[in-house]
């Protein structure tokens, strides 16, 4: 249990801050799986509710049991996989997938191989596919243009400011300018917005190979390299000796318990966690993990409230959502573009991977991000690889 002198009010600043932040920006994207999937609005509050309850349990246990601010989430890259999927992958093979790639990454924490499979992952093909799976999120910040000019240009040159001035707190203001220029330009009401307590709707799961294939394996993939990877590094660059093991283990845990209500993947937080482990949070390292502890407890109540959260993102226009989700991705689009750019020695592959990922193709049932790693992967192999070794240097030297 955690000390009472240990609790302090930026450390619960922090966790407070940081779930604000996966609420203004990350969750626009779970909105737009939801729309693209046709479900219900309260289909959709059972969703919020579930990724908010594994964010909240798997940071609480985690922060409690290893005395480091742990700060988890649902998974935004695998979010935004699904946009892409949608409506061709029916919700229960959605809900089948996800208990697939939970089992998945329990078997790799188990087992102590994070390490190594991080490592078998070319960073490039990772970082592109990625980048391909994100890319059109950022479109979507331009064409909104078409239909809501005033709200974009304005969301846009918001998001700029902000950046500018306070980008720790830039998807806050963006949010609340957003819902202001919604209301002012757009004509949306919030009359309608109250307290509405979350009621779980469960999912009957499906297996299929195309589900597998096409969202499963994919989500694994972005997971480990989008989220457990650089999440583990700021740990450890915070100076936490924190073990991947117990921790994809847990994560893995309270994904599958929540994947039936409409859960996607819980993972280590790669965006708001440096908010918690700096001295921001506690001067002490060794009490930041009360950060970790309110992080859990306010994602509790988002999910209890989950209902409030739907009202208000149903209620504002969708090109609201699209920019705002596009804006957020902005960040993640850049580090993965300059991740697989700087992989120089398997360029060629990286670029390969992320054509054939943000070109949204669907070949034989299978979704893009799925040929986009098969076509990086042979290039890979062809070019660098044993069979191709001399071609890719006179590729490189050329």
């Amino acid at each position: 249990m955690s000390r009472l002198e240990d609790v302090s009010l930026p450390a619960i600043t922090a966790g407070f801050v940081a779930v604000l932040i996966s609420y203004s920006g990350p969750l626009a994207i779970f909105f737009q799986a939801a729309q693209g999937a046709g479900v219900s609005e309260a289909m959709m509050t059972s969703w919020v509710w579930a990724i908010s309850l594994g964010a909240a349990v798997s940071g609480i246990v985690l922060s409690l049991w290893l005395r480091v601010p742990v700060i988890t989430a649902w998974s935004a890259p695998g979010t935004a996989l699904l946009v892409t999927l949608f409506p061709g992958l029916s919700l229960n093979e959605a809900v089948g997938a996800y208990l697939t790639a939970a089992l998945l990454l329990i078997v790799i924490g188990v087992s102590g191989s994070f390490d190594r499979i991080v490592r078998a992952i070319p960073p490039g093909i990772a970082g592109a596919m990625m980048a391909g799976i994100l890319f059109q999120f950022g479109v979507g910040v331009f064409l909104s243009l078409e239909a809501a000019p005033g709200l974009a240009i304005g969301m846009l040159i918001t998001y700029l400011v902000a950046r500018r001035l306070t980008p720790r707190y830039g998807l806050i203001i963006l949010l609340l300018v957003g819902i202001a220029l919604a209301v002012g330009l757009e004509g949306a009401s919030l009359q309608g917005i109250s307290l509405q307590l979350a009621e779980p709707q469960f999912i009957r799961p499906e297996w299929s190979w195309h589900a597998t294939l096409s969202l499963a394996l994919p989500l694994v993939l972005v997971s480990l390299t989008g989220q457990f990877l650089p999440g583990m590094a700021i740990l450890r660059g915070a100076g936490y000796d924190a073990s991947a093991r117990p921790i994809l283990a847990v994560t893995g845990l309270t994904s599958l318990a929540t994947a039936p209500f409409g859960g996607i993947t819980t993972v280590v937080a790669a965006i708001t966690a440096a908010l918690c482990t700096g001295k921001e949070a506690h001067p002490d390292p060794a009490k930041r993990y009360v950060a970790g502890v309110a992080n859990g407890g306010f994602y509790l109540l988002g999910g209890l409230f989950a209902g409030t959260i739907v009202a208000l993102f149903t209620s504002l226009p969708g090109e609201f959502v699209a920019v705002l989700a596009g804006l957020a991705l902005i960040g993640a689009i850049t580090s993965n573009l300059s991740a697989f750019a700087a992989q120089k020695d398997h360029l060629e592959a990286s670029v390969i991977t992320f054509i054939a990922t943000a070109s949204g193709v669907d070949f034989l049932g299978l979704g893009s991000a799925f040929w986009g790693v098969v076509a990086g992967g042979l290039a890979y192999w062809l070019l660098y690889g044993r069979f191709g070794v001399s071609r890719g240097r006179r590729i490189r030297e050329s």
